[in-house]
């Protein structure tokens, strides 16, 4: 099955597995990341890959389509060395975690070069990537039929949408994080509480209850359950220091600007950041969802 030839830059944890998916899916994909080390694993696994963005750009069919999975503050530093080889019906796909003005300010600067841009939100984690993330698109609604088929083949099913006008995939996106800062504090707050009670509750007994028909029940739930599972009650390797990413904060930040109170998720985000000084076991539920979500590193330094 042939279909659309991409240029893939940025092979991280989601990078690299969502290559692979758009390879398992029919697409003829060239990857490219600055580090490479990087590039020798992803060709190991069968992605084929160039060794500069000229290359990249140069081997692939007018018009192009390039998808980017790199940090936010690398986008910028990309996009300079991009343009200098793309050209007008070119189109650049953002599928990192970028800010969402950041892409309303990219996309007005392309359009001015005659170059398309969508901005792609995505969740699922490296798992997600590889076997179907959920998709939150933004940008014109006309390139986004365009890319359509694209979106649906990197989704779980029926788990792509499109979202409005550039930067509204990334805003969805942001709030779906800062959702997320919220609804993690909530159960981690809630184990804290049963594990310090008098009736000696088995946590990974009570979370795996909750997962069954519960109100709440959910995929955050169920992997605090195989967290039990696979470390134990006490998460002994488990860092009660949270790391902290931008999104939870600029969701605080748009919800002021927007005048609205987002206490709950403010409040989640003053957590991870204090952990530093006051660890906790709340804390330690909440390094370890991330970990089992995101592959983030959980473990104590």
């Amino acid at each position: 099955m042939n279909k659309l030839k991409i240029g893939y830059i940025g092979l991280g944890k989601m990078g690299l597995n969502m290559a692979l998916r758009m390879r398992e899916k029919g697409y003829d994909v060239l990857a490219y990341n600055r580090s490479r080390e990087s590039r020798e694993k992803a060709a190991k696994v069968g992605v084929p890959v160039a060794d500069s963005v000229e290359e990249l750009i140069n081997d692939l069919p007018k018009p192009r389509t390039v998808w980017l999975m790199v940090s936010n503050n690398g986008v910028d530093e990309v996009l300079r060395e991009l343009v200098k080889h793309l050209e007008r019906g070119d189109t650049v796909i953002d599928g990192g975690n970028s800010f969402y003005k950041d892409s309303v300010r990219r996309a007005a600067d392309l359009t001015k070069k005659g170059i398309g841009f969508l901005d792609a939100g995505i969740s699922g984690g490296p798992k997600g990537a590889r076997y179907g993330a959920c998709v939150m698109v933004g940008g014109p609604k006309a390139l986004y039929e365009k890319y359509k088929s694209l979106f649906e083949d990197l989704a779980a099913e029926g788990a792509y949408a499109y979202m409005g006008k550039a930067g509204a995939g990334h805003f969805v996106k942001m709030v779906h994080n800062g959702i997320e800062y919220g609804m993690m504090q909530a159960l981690a707050e809630g184990f804290s509480v049963l594990r310090a009670s008098e009736f000696k509750i088995d946590l990974e007994k009570a979370a795996n209850l909750y997962n069954h028909q519960s109100v709440i029940g959910s995929r955050l739930t169920g992997w605090l359950q195989g967290a039990y599972e696979k470390y134990g009650a006490e998460l002994d390797d488990a860092s009660a220091t949270v790391a902290h990413t931008g999104e939870g904060e600029w969701t605080i930040n748009a919800a002021k600007d927007l005048g609205v109170a987002v206490p709950v998720i403010l409040e989640a985000f003053k957590f991870r950041v204090a952990s530093a000084k006051k660890p906790s076991y709340t804390g330690k539920i909440l390094s370890i969802l991330r970990h089992q979500f995101g592959g983030h590193d959980f473990k104590k330094k």
